[in-house]
């Protein structure tokens, strides 16, 4: 079988495009003081624990070999053991980025399939496409070519420019003209440079590494390099699932994630597909496009946006501060805000909102005119005196609940929320917020089952504010940053 065919069928098998690296990385010091078996030791301990805990939830495994490469004879046994403690119906995608003349790429080839039976590999096209021959020669093995890397300084030789376009999209668009197939290395950190590259190849497979510590979030990555059919991609994270105190619980949050990005995005493309012969429908695009410019202006206008140096209430110094109470001082910015929620919840069933206090409160109250559905609220703490009512409003056991809050970067005060509602016998599947922030707040609103649905992610403002001048690209750069480790 072709190995993209068998990549597609254990997706489709395990609804999964999780890949999970096993990069053990250690310190030139830290070999020093150890010793390279002890290190190698301790690379395979950690590689067994991180496959028992994720293989049910996985679709493939990409162990870096220069970590195993660094720790000599007893590192590259350590590798051996680690690909003999991977299932044989999960893939093995060994990163080596090779590339050579013939010969050479015909011994790296032996070596990482071969040798290692590796079932494919990621190669460096800088010598010409005739270097990844040897590779394709083998029967049933895959190959992904370095198009788009996730390192800051990729920029340097990817983003020159060739008759108009980044030498990246031409790499992209030469290794999808090739008679056998090739996937693509494409950064899951640059959310432009995946939907550029799918662009110029619909059908290519995607490795898309650089989630997590890189500052990549894996649903959007999802978002912007899946193919139509919700396919096509395989999102890479390492250190966020080998650095958890629970590696199975972060990897079931991310793929389910993008399970989530993935059933969005096949409902929005099949929206799109009927709108796009409606001109009433592009109209209604266009409507909620404007819509985030003016919700935008309206954070800025109110100062519900500031930039400087803020203590947050865990202690963290913060470059920015967002306070949505501010929206209720301007009856139009929160008409905006409720018109973002109606947004939203016209992609959800439910029969009441429920806000979340405090902040959340008068937000679900302007949501609730707006759409024109009842409100509720889960008393936060538990009232302790009088009818010692849970929640307030008028409910049924068994309705669903459309929960509201005004943002989210942790789902510490959602969970506290839902709790209290399906304490009540209500069922909560999903929740709007106009802003969100860092990724942690996805997962724990995954772990919880509950889908997560933003306006705005908060890296799209600070998109906006480049655009219009609020920040420079330094700013751009320090605010992304400081995002991508919440």
């Amino acid at each position: 079988m072709d190995f993209f065919e068998r990549l597609e069928s254990i997706i489709e098998t395990r609804d999964s495009v999780l890949c999970i690296g096993l990069d053990p990385a250690f310190s030139a010091e830290e070999i020093a003081a150890k010793g390279k078996q002890a290190c190698a030791d301790q690379a395979l301990q950690r590689n067994v624990r991180i496959i028992e805990a994720t293989a049910d939830c996985v679709a493939a495994y990409k162990p870096n070999i220069a970590f195993y490469e660094a720790l000599g004879d007893a590192g590259m046994a350590a590798l051996r053991k680690t690909l003999d403690s991977i299932p044989k119906e999960i893939p093995i995608i060994i990163d080596a980025k090779r590339g050579d003349i013939s010969s050479t790429a015909a011994a790296y080839a032996h070596a990482l399939f071969g040798e290692l039976h590796a079932d494919a590999v990621t190669l460096n096209p800088y010598l010409g496409l005739d270097t990844l021959d040897p590779f394709l020669e083998w029967k049933g093995k895959g190959i992904f070519v370095l198009c788009r890397t996730s390192n800051p300084g990729a920029g340097f030789l990817q983003d020159i420019i060739i008759d108009g376009k980044p030498l990246y999209i031409e790499v992209a668009k030469r290794c999808a003209a090739l008679q056998k197939k090739a996937g693509l290395v494409v950064a899951g950190n640059d959310l432009e440079a995946l939907r550029k590259v799918r662009a110029v190849a619909p059908s290519q497979w995607f490795l898309s590494p650089g989630i997590g510590a890189q500052g990549g979030q894996a649903d959007l990555a999802f978002a912007a390099g899946a193919r139509d059919d919700g396919k096509g991609i395989l999102v890479v994270a390492a250190r966020s699932i080998a650095d958890a105190s629970d590696p199975a619980k972060a990897a079931v949050a991310l793929r389910d994630a993008m399970r989530t990005a993935r059933d969005t995005m096949l409902k929005q493309n099949k929206t799109e597909n009927i709108q796009a012969a409606a001109p009433a429908a592009k109209a209604a695009q266009k409507a909620i496009a404007d819509l985030k410019k003016a919700f935008v202006d309206a954070l800025l206008s109110t100062g519900c946006f500031r930039l400087g140096e803020f203590t947050l209430k865990s202690g963290k110094k913060s470059p920015f501060y967002i306070d949505l109470r501010k929206l209720v001082s301007d009856s139009r910015a929160m008409k905006i805000a409720a018109q973002a929620y109606a947004s939203l919840a016209s992609e959800c069933e439910y029969d009441r909102i429920a806000g979340i206090p405090a902040a959340g409160l008068p937000l679900a109250t302007a949501a609730s005119i707006e759409i024109g559905k009842p409100m509720i609220w889960p008393r936060m703490p538990v009232k302790e005196h009088g009818t010692g009512n849970r929640v307030e409003g008028e409910f049924r056991a068994g309705e669903h609940i459309l929960l509201l809050d005004d943002l989210i970067t942790t789902g510490a005060s959602k969970i506290e929320a839902i709790d209290i509602l399906r304490s009540e016998g209500l069922i909560v599947q999903d929740l709007v917020v106009l802003i969100e922030r860092g990724a942690q707040g996805r997962q724990d609103m995954g772990s919880a089952g509950v889908n997560l649905r933003a306006f705005i992610h908060v890296k799209e403002l600070f998109d906006v504010l480049l655009q219009n001048g609020t920040i420079d690209s330094r700013k751009y750069e320090q605010l992304m940053e400081y995002v991508a480790q919440e």
